[in-house]
């Protein structure tokens, strides 16, 4: 196997490692608020980024590499909101997608091709990351400002009711 592209693999599968701890630490910031949904979203999250890792895991054993596990950084734990948590996500899967890329590009540039080959999953796999959090941001959005809407509503039935003055 090309010894630049294992190394870059190695780098990748440890940062899908992070990335899987990065989402547990926000499902559990979300358990803190009884979001059981969005615990549950969390959590599938976690399982998809250990799969990621396990995919790149099973590649380089394949291919005869050399698996290297590393440490990583611990991961945010506090977040001002739902909302900052969806958009820290997406940038994170944002960064996630330059470094697919970045690698794809070595795989071509060295002419591996069975490496251009799985990556390729993974370029479309990043595709669908991105809208997945890019819609639920949306959808947090209009939840939100229909929740806005609708409370603008009643408080403009608010009418002014004089106090007697006389009694």
């Amino acid at each position: 196997m090309n010894k630049k592209v294992e190394a870059a693999m190695n780098t990748q599968l440890n940062f899908e490692i992070e990335s899987a701890f990065v989402y547990m630490a926000m499902k559990n910031y979300l358990a803190t608020l009884s979001l059981d949904g969005f615990v549950n979203w969390f959590d599938i999250q976690f399982q998809e980024e250990m799969a990621h890792a396990q995919k790149f895991m099973d590649y380089l054993n394949d291919r005869g590499g050399r698996v290297d596990i590393r440490a990583f950084s611990a991961p945010r734990n506090e977040f001002e909101s739902i909302l900052d948590v969806l958009e820290t996500s997406l940038a994170h899967e944002k960064e996630v997608t330059r470094r697919i890329h970045e690698l794809m590009k070595l795989a071509m540039e060295e002419n591996d091709f069975p490496s251009v080959s799985l990556l390729q999953w993974y370029v479309d796999e990043q595709v669908e990351e991105e809208d997945n959090f890019t819609r639920l941001i949306e959808k947090v959005k209009l939840v939100k400002d229909a929740g806005l809407y609708m409370l603008d509503k009643e408080l403009a039935t608010r009418v002014f009711v004089p106090i007697n003055t006389q009694a």
